[in-house]
């Protein structure tokens, strides 16, 4: 996996691989290994690759940048039983990454699946992170966290929300999304995902196999080295964090009340599926998102962004990141 990272690979990054947390996890690095270090935590379905921007970006203004593969992606170990992708399990391989690399505190950006598992990390062990910038997926108490008498379990909410042809409930049953996501269709996969950018109305059930051409920042070599990784690994790894959903609302329920900690900032796409569900953007700005984590500092919803916003918009994620932290 070390040797050959594919045409498409950053330059300037070095991999290796850490044993952490009972696994082996595949780590990209850049950057002085004495800066200040920043934890990239991908989404769904990513790698490490999806940093490579913002990495080159702050590895040149100093920073240690570390982007693991995700538990159950690309040259990450990839447990068999569904219940080892919790979010105990990959915040526990978050914290035992830093501890092998011997980094006390860090920052954390995250996005998609990876904002979802910061935001636990933040909950579970805010001693560990100076400050976190999250991308995509704002903080939902009560989807990712039982909360009471009236609490709604996750995959319920979003049935109830979308129904059953919604992509988060048609995950849950083993077989029946490893059948749509075949590591053979990688390609045709990872073209439609990227195309449809995840953007509002666009994550049903429906099938696109029209060829659309790619959008200006996903080049063909991008493309390569998702399809040659998932083509090796199949999806049921990534597919497994949603079957945690529930899980995990059940798992975190000692923090029903608890708030992050962390100075954050938010950017998010506004044509992005996750800033289109309902309520959410009165929650986002009008003071409900700044009550559950009320060190938010800022708010960035950018025109015209779909999902994918730290490859869609590279310069500016990269530019908000290094804003912020550079505070600290």
């Amino acid at each position: 996996m070390e040797a050959d990272q594919g045409a498409g690979a950053a330059a300037g990054i070095r991999h290796r691989t850490v044993e952490a947390n009972g696994i082996s996890v595949h780590v990209a690095e850049a950057g002085p290994e004495d800066g200040k270090a920043v934890l990239f935590l991908h989404g769904f379905p990513e790698l490490w690759y999806s940093w490579r921007h913002q990495m080159a970006h702050l590895a040149s203004r100093g920073y240690r940048c570390v982007a693991p593969d995700l538990r159950g992606y690309g040259g990450t170990e990839a447990p068999p039983d569904v219940q080892a992708y919790s979010a105990f399990h990959v915040v526990g391989d978050a914290v035992a990454l830093l501890d092998a690399l011997g980094i006390t505190k860090v920052f954390v950006v995250g996005h998609d699946w990876g904002a979802i598992i910061a935001w636990y990390l933040c909950l579970f062990r805010p001693d560990r992170v100076t400050a976190l910038v999250n991308t995509s997926v704002a903080f939902m108490r009560s989807v990712f966290i039982r909360t009471g008498p009236n609490a709604v379990k996750t995959t319920d909410h979003f049935n109830r929300a979308y129904g059953p042809t919604y992509y988060i409930c048609r995950f849950q049953e083993p077989g029946v999304a490893e059948k749509e996501f075949a590591p053979a269709y990688a390609r045709h996969i990872m073209t439609r995902i990227l195309c449809n950018r995840f953007s509002d109305r666009k994550a049903d059930g429906e099938q696109h196999h029209d060829a659309e051409p790619l959008p200006a920042w996903v080049t063909e070599a991008d493309i390569d080295y998702f399809t040659a990784t998932f083509e090796k690994t199949g999806f049921t790894g990534a597919i497994n964090y949603y079957r945690n959903m529930d899980r995990n609302w059940e798992l975190a329920a000692p923090w029903a009340d608890a708030k992050v900690t962390v100075p954050t900032k938010f950017i998010v796409g506004d044509g992005d599926l996750t800033y289109n569900y309902a309520g959410i953007q009165d929650y986002i700005h009008k003071g409900g998102f700044k009550e559950d984590v009320p060190l938010l500092e800022e708010v960035v919803v950018i025109p015209g962004a779909g999902h994918f916003i730290q490859q869609e918009k590279a310069q500016e994620v990269s530019e908000h990141i290094h804003s912020f932290i550079a505070k600290f």
